[in-house]
């Protein structure tokens, strides 16, 4: 068994719901049985992301190019919050990325991709890991919802509470080449889906944020972001939303 764990990670199961991925090391610290329902390009890729970044073991569950399909496996564990990402975490059914990343993060990592409760990183660190969905997926999902509504086209300037937040985000880039500080760590995991969508979905014109597009472009050259692209979506994104128009 700990050969297993040890070698090369198992090809990507191309058959209906499950596909079981091997990391090169098994690194965790407590035990850890970690069922991942996915929907392809969705929130579910950050677990996938850490679990790759800390060479944890997890099984991923989703049927290629099958969004339906895919979240009625969500459904049917589920019923009354059916989003991703899902996880079965050692029997238990949890939802919300940050609560699932930092249960691993506390049991499984060994205070990796998080860091020192000491250190000046820490505050800054968490405050990233909550404002990548409490505010800056929530504002820039309003904006799009609104425009979508009305006009179709993308907002300019900085008038928004969605372009305001991807300033706020900008601004500390500035001075930090990670969201977690010095190095990279699980807040720089959440924080990318929200900028990655208000770029390809066209609510932010990532011109005006230089210091978090270049900060988007390191994320997704990190080989653990590469190996989950080739397992969570190997087709590219499936359904994704229409783009805002430019004018």
């Amino acid at each position: 068994m700990k050969l297993a764990m040890i070698g090369l990670s198992l090809a990507l199961c191309l058959a209906p719901a499950a596909c079981v991925q091997a990391p090169a090391i098994a690194t965790a610290s407590a035990p850890m049985e970690l069922t991942i329902y996915h929907l392809e390009g969705r929130r579910s890729e950050r677990i996938v992301w850490l679990c790759e970044e800390l060479g944890l073991p997890y099984k991923l569950n989703y049927v290629r190019g099958d969004l339906t399909a895919s979240m009625n496996a969500i459904r049917a564990i589920s019923p009354l919050m059916p989003v991703a990402p899902t996880v079965i975490y050692n029997g238990q059914v949890l939802v919300e990325s940050a609560s699932i990343i930092q249960l691993i993060l506390d049991r499984n990592a060994g205070r990796r991709l998080i860091p020192a409760i000491a250190s000046p990183d820490y505050p800054a660190h968490l405050m990233w890991m909550h404002f990548s969905e409490g505010s800056l997926a929530a504002d820039v999902i309003a904006d799009y919802r609104t425009a979508r509504a009305t006009t179709g086209v993308k907002p300019t300037g900085e008038e928004t509470d969605g372009q305001r937040a991807m300033k706020f985000a900008d601004t500390f880039l500035q001075t930090h080449e990670y969201f977690g500080g010095a190095e990279f760590s699980a807040a720089d995991i959440m924080m990318w889906f929200p900028s990655d969508y208000a770029d390809r979905i066209k609510v932010a014109d990532m011109s005006l944020y230089p210091h978090l597009a270049a900060w988007q472009d390191r994320m997704e050259a990190r080989p653990a972001f590469q190996r989950m692209l080739k397992v969570a979506r190997p087709d590219g994104r499936v359904g994704s939303s229409p783009a805002l128009k430019d004018s």
